[in-house]
């Protein structure tokens, strides 16, 4: 866990991209309108966590964010400092005028579906369609506070509907409609919406899925909803499956109301956002309207130095919370390319197919999860040989740690001059801790910097702050973007056991933590970061711990490996046993070979403690709606868990994968803790 990284950066920013970056105007503007001089990144971010109500109020000054009321209190502490700070306490706004902005001209959207083809929304349509939409909410009955719950994939209605139960200062929430009907149930029956927006099905890897009988037995489990949102987007003469009122989305849309923005105290709910669900009943995570603007403001225009002219594509699901930070690229006027259906294509399996998307959208700034990134990269393509990438300025990775060899692949494949800006957070704060700039350099494995405003640091056991060592990332100081509450924990003791039962400073104040492990890198102009994994899917051997993207890193390397999960089994009075599940690449062979091979790597790049007691080929490795990997239901399933208490099968995106290691944890559990062979 204490690898030296590179010294070399990879990649090292032009002086012309230097001067162009968002962050450096963001810099001229404080130098000269606040007389605030920073050298380098790393006093800029030391400045925004110190001095926090000077930060954020000139993130609203140089950005001409419109905040109505009183701006003069920038922050009320509580004495526990969090949670319960309260930011421009005495501002009203609303998020929805700031994502449509003044007089823009253009595309606001573009997208791409297997189910509805290809196509683009202007500015003034996007406008239209809000406004006409949130005219038949109202006339609904939809008033502020009230929660509007939506079953839709990547789409531009979705991005409509968004925008309108916005304006109206109601409550959004969404999820994929790959989501089965208990998952989507445990996530929107604890918001109890009063409208569900809801598609008939959608079409994925060329195949498509009907989902009327599960918007049906989800409204079975939603009483309050009164009306439907109808979208037919895999059949256009699909019929809502309901007897309540319903209106279909052609007749919600007509019209040419204007869009009315009503005006919200800052703190007012914008979205609710769910964790993972795997493991017990999902978290309602709020949002407010202010806290997305100022923290949506940063991470879109200053960590990814989006603006107008630029065209930015992340792929994911509406149920990851990357979606809310795609749509929080219309802030800076950027056009949102929307992607719906199978990463790789309608037919057989192409890892080429979405950089040839990118190519033929002109997309400036793509992302990804880390694990699109590597799964390319074992494929062996080279995208900058089969599309004509040079739009292509910005590479974003995130959901996982990219390990060093995604860097390399994405220099050698892709661009040799494209920014990789990999990026580390969390749908609780739906943003950053870690992050990048492009004015800093690229190292091989690490995240850049400290998000500005974040004040991010590492804590050792004792609870101190280390450099240059793993421990618990923890954020010491409240951020405009942490959650207001979770619905429905009336009295805070679920929020507040999430993430404030650990640390404390020397003043009795809590201290966020996170729950990843990291390693702070100390850099000339600025700390990085390296992302080392869950710190509750620890691997613990003779008291050694080791996050387990660290063995990833090493077994993925393996040319025969498709994919990896390990699982570090401790008992009470017994041996541990250290499991190691692979998904091998078609015609490759769990032999005696191919053992050794990953038993050796594992012993020369990490120690002979951590070389799993046993390898075990499975067809498929279960994960979340987000692509992580199931490390700790797999962890409670084989400790003997029932497989109902271990995971949610309806928060798993491929749950037919679990019946193996239910099979194998039945047949298996006697022998788990044998002998290391």
């Amino acid at each position: 866990m204490q690898e030296r990284a590179d010294p070399m950066p990879i990649w090292t920013p032009a002086p012309d991209r230097i001067e162009r970056a968002r962050i450096t105007a963001f810099r001229h503007w404080l130098a000269r309108e606040r007389g605030r001089e920073f050298a380098r990144y790393e006093d800029l971010w030391q400045w925004s966590v110190a001095q926090p109500e000077a930060f954020w109020r000139s993130v609203v000054d140089h950005f001409e964010l419109k905040l109505e009321g009183s701006t003069d209190v920038v922050l009320a502490l509580p004495p526990e400092a969090m949670p319960g700070a309260r930011w421009f306490p005495g501002a009203t706004l609303n998020f929805a005028a700031h994502l449509l902005g003044d007089g823009r001209t253009g595309t606001a959207l573009t997208f791409d579906s297997e189910a509805a083809g290809s196509g683009e929304v202007s500015w003034a349509e996007l406008q239209r369609q809000a406004g006409a939409l949130a005219a038949t909410l109202r006339q609904r009955g939809v008033r502020p506070g009230d929660r509007v719950a939506a079953y839709l994939p990547n789409i531009p209605q979705a991005v409509v509907a968004f925008i309108a139960v916005a304006s109206l200062g109601a409550v959004w929430s969404i999820c994929a409609p790959d989501v089965g009907p208990l998952g989507a149930a445990d996530r929107f029956a604890q918001i109890e919406p009063a409208v569900l927006i809801a598609c008939d099905g959608y079409r994925f890897a060329g195949k498509p899925f009907d989902r009327r009988a599960t918007v049906e037995q989800l409204l079975e489990r939603l009483p309050r909803v009164h009306t439907v949102i109808w979208v037919p987007h895999l059949d256009g003469a699909a019929r809502a499956p309901t007897e309540r009122p319903h209106v279909d989305w052609a007749t919600a849309v007509a019209g040419d109301a204007a869009l009315e923005l009503s005006p919200v105290p800052f703190d007012h709910p914008l979205w609710i956002l769910f964790s993972s669900g795997t493991t017990g009943l999902p978290k309602a995570i709020v949002h407010g309207h202010g806290g997305m603007l100022l923290s949506g403001t940063v991470l879109s225009a200053l960590h990814t130095d989006l603006g107008t002219g630029d065209r930015m594509m992340w792929l994911g699901s509406t149920s990851w919370m990357v979606w809310n930070v795609q749509v929080m690229g219309l802030l800076t006027g950027s056009t949102v390319c929307l992607q719906d259906g199978c990463l790789t294509g309608p037919g057989a399996p192409d890892w080429s197919f979405a950089w040839r998307l990118v190519a033929r959208r002109g997309v400036t700034v793509f992302g990804a999860g880390a694990a699109f990134h590597t799964s390319c990269m074992k494929a062996g393509i080279e995208p900058s040989k089969i599309a004509d990438l040079g739009a292509l300025r910005t590479v974003g990775s995130t959901g996982s740690p990219l390990p060093p060899e995604g860097y390399a692949w994405i220099y050698r494949a892709v661009a040799p001059d494209v920014w990789l800006n990999a990026v580390s957070g969390g749908t609780d704060l739906c943003g950053a801790f870690l992050a990048g700039t492009p004015t800093l350099p690229v190292f091989t494995g690490e995240m850049q910097c400290r998000a500005l405003g974040a004040a991010v640091a590492s804590f050792d056991e004792q609870g101190e702050a280390v450099l240059d060592q793993v421990g618990e990332l923890v954020c010491t100081r409240p951020l405009p973007s942490m959650p207001l509450f979770f619905w429905g924990d009336a009295d805070g003791s679920r929020y507040r056991e999430s993430y404030f039962g650990t640390f404390s400073d020397a003043d009795g104040r809590n201290i966020w933590r996170h729950g990843d492990w990291l390693r702070l890198v100390p850099r000339p102009d600025a700390t990085g970061g390296v992302i080392y994994g869950r710190s509750d899917a620890t691997i613990n051997r003779g008291g050694i711990r080791m996050g387990t993207s660290e063995l990833y890193r090493v077994v993925d390397a393996d040319p025969a490996i498709a994919d990896s999960v390990v699982v570090d089994l401790e008992y009470l009075g017994r041996e541990s046993a250290l499991l190691l599940f692979v998904v091998l690449q078609p015609d490759a062979e769990l032999d005696a070979a191919l053992v050794e091979r990953l038993r050796a790597a594992i012993r020369s790049a990490l120690s002979a403690r951590h070389v799993p007691d046993r390898i075990i080929e499975a067809p498929a490795l279960p994960r979340t709606l987000t692509g992580k990997k199931l490390e700790l239901p797999l962890k409670r399933l084989l400790l003997g868990m029932s497989i109902d208490k271990a995971v949610q099968k309806d928060a798993v995106s491929n749950a037919h994968a679990l019946d193996w290691f239910v099979a194998f944890a039945a047949r298996e559990r006697p022998s788990a803790t044998a002998a290391r062979s």
